[in-house]
C-alpha cells in the first residue's frame, strides 16, 4: 500500500480553503507522506472547457486524486471512466481518484452531510426537513437527509424550476411521496421539524439569513452548510432560541473524512479531524 500521496483541490475563489491542511494534517497522523495543493481557476485562470487538460495534466504530473469543488463538480462529471450509483444520481462528482489508468468519479458530500448530521443529532434522522437553496448543496443535503432516513424533504429555492428540478432529481432515487418542491416558506416550516440552509447566504460577502428570524421557532432543528463564519446569522438566531443546532463546519470535516479515505484507502479519525477543523476555524 500507497505511502506517499499527491492531492489538490479544483475550483474557483478557493485560495482561503482549510481542506488542504485538514488531509495534509490526517496524512501525518497516519505516518503517511502527502502533499495537497490548491488549483483556484480564479488565480489560474482557467474554466470547464479546460477541465479535459486539466485531469490530463494531474494524471501525467502524477496526482493521486483531486477533490472537486464549485463550479466544476457537474461539468467534471462525463470525464470519468467510472461513476459512483450517488455521483450519478446527485449528477455531481467531488472527489476524483486516479487508479490503475482510469477516473473514478465519487461524491462525499451528501455522505459527508449525513454523517455530520447524525454525529450531531441522532435522534432526528427521521424528522420532516425543509431544504433552502436546491443547487449543489441543497441536492447532496436533501440526499443526505432521505438516505438516513427522513420522513420527508420540502426542497424551496428562489428559482421554482431549480427547487421542482432537484426534487425531481431526488424523487427518482427515493419516491415522489418523499420529496417536494415548494414555494411558500412559512407553510413549510409549518410542516417541518427542521431546516437546512443550503443557500451561500449568511457567508462572508453574502450576508442575512435564509429563514427569517420571525419564522424560526424553539421547537425546530437548525442546519447551516456555511462555515465561513460558522456563527451564521441564522446559526445565531437559533441558538438564541434554545433550538438544536447542527453548524456548518461538519459537512466540511466529514467530506473530506470520506474524500480521504477513497484517496488513501485508510480509515481517517473524524473526531481528530473534527477537532483539527475546530482549531483551524478559531
Amino acid at each position: 500500500m500507497s505511502t506517499s500521496f499527491v492531492l489538490g483541490l479544483v475550483g474557483e475563489g478557493i485560495s482561503a480553503s482549510l481542506t488542504p491542511a485538514m488531509q495534509e494534517r490526517e496524512g501525518h497522523e497516519h505516518g503517511l507522506a502527502l502533499s495537497y495543493r490548491i488549483i483556484d481557476a480564479e488565480q489560474r485562470g482557467f474554466g470547464a472547457d479546460d477541465l479535459p487538460d486539466l485531469l490530463d495534466w494531474a494524471e501525467r504530473l502524477g496526482f493521486d486524486g483531486l477533490n472537486v469543488t464549485h463550479p466544476f463538480k457537474q461539468a467534471v462529471l462525463p470525464l470519468m471512466d467510472d461513476l459512483s450509483d450517488d455521483a450519478a444520481d446527485l449528477g455531481a462528482v467531488n472527489t476524483v481518484v486516479f487508479r490503475d489508468g482510469r477516473r473514478l468519479g465519487r461524491n462525499t458530500d451528501w455522505s459527508g452531510y449525513a454523517a455530520a448530521f447524525r454525529t450531531a443529532l441522532p435522534d432526528a434522522v427521521h424528522e420532516r426537513a425543509l431544504v433552502v437553496g436546491a443547487g449543489g448543496a441543497g441536492v447532496a443535503v436533501g440526499y443526505g437527509l432521505l438516505d438516513q432516513g427522513a420522513e420527508h424533504v420540502a426542497v424551496l429555492d428562489s428559482d421554482p424550476e431549480r427547487a421542482e428540478a432537484c426534487a425531481i432529481r431526488l424523487a427518482k432515487r427515493y419516491g415522489d411521496d418523499r420529496v417536494t418542491p415548494v414555494t411558500d416558506l412559512a407553510r413549510a416550516l409549518d410542516d417541518a421539524r427542521g431546516v437546512v440552509n443550503a443557500t451561500p447566504v449568511g457567508m462572508h460577502g453574502h450576508p442575512g439569513s435564509s429563514v427569517p428570524e420571525t419564522l424560526v421557532r424553539p421547537d425546530l432543528w437548525v442546519s447551516d452548510v456555511v462555515y465561513f463564519p460558522l456563527d451564521t446569522e441564522l446559526v445565531r438566531t437559533a441558538r438564541a432560541l434554545g433550538c438544536r443546532v447542527v453548524p456548518g463546519g461538519g459537512m466540511a470535516v466529514h467530506q473530506a473524512v470520506g474524500a480521504f479515505e477513497l484517496f488513501t484507502g485508510r480509515a481517517a479519525d473524524a473526531a481528530r479531524m473534527s477537532r483539527h477543523f475546530a482549531e483551524l476555524v478559531a
